[in-house]
């Protein structure tokens, strides 16, 4: 019940998130070369993994992961940014989101009624429990805009092979 509750809170702060991580791609010197990358665009997807994280991490299929971030990938070599870059990119947004469910985990239902002494472990054990949820989710889309990546660069040597 607490991760589906924090789902939920991460979904409804989702903008919030969003502009947290922004912000962080622009300063950090290992994300340069994602500024090629449209705001916009970037937005928008970021925007709408942390909106639709339930559906992501509670679909245990690998259909929708890998058609979105395979596409990922192949935006990514088109748009001349590196994979370490756009690895990187996908470290830093599960970063702000595991810090967010570790901000506001206990705090935001500390005031859920609870038996002493069973709400620590409870509660410690849903936020867990969410983080390996969130891990598993973003190493799977990990592989698949890694695979994305590669098949367009592969795609594109082929090309100037041909010509």
């Amino acid at each position: 019940m607490l991760a589906a509750r924090l789902i939920q809170l991460i979904e409804t702060h989702a903008e919030g998130l969003t502009r947290e991580v922004l912000q962080d791609f622009t300063t950090n010197p290992k994300t340069q070369l994602l500024q090629k990358a449209p705001r916009a665009e970037l937005e928008a997807r970021i925007g709408s993994l942390y909106r639709n994280l339930g559906a992501w991490i509670g679909d245990p299929r690998d259909d929708a992961v890998q058609a979105e971030y395979e596409e990922w990938g192949h935006r990514r070599f088109r748009q001349g940014i590196p994979l370490s870059e756009i690895v990187y990119a996908l470290v830093l947004i599960k970063h702000h989101l595991r810090r967010y469910i570790r901000d506001h985990g206990l705090v935001q239902f500390s005031a859920d009624s609870a038996v002493s002494g069973e709400f620590l472990p409870v509660h410690l054990h849903a936020v867990q429990e969410l983080n390996f949820m969130v891990g598993e989710f973003f190493d799977r889309a990990l592989y698949y805009l890694a695979r994305g990546y590669e098949a367009e660069a592969q795609g594109a040597r082929s090309e100037v092979h041909r010509s």
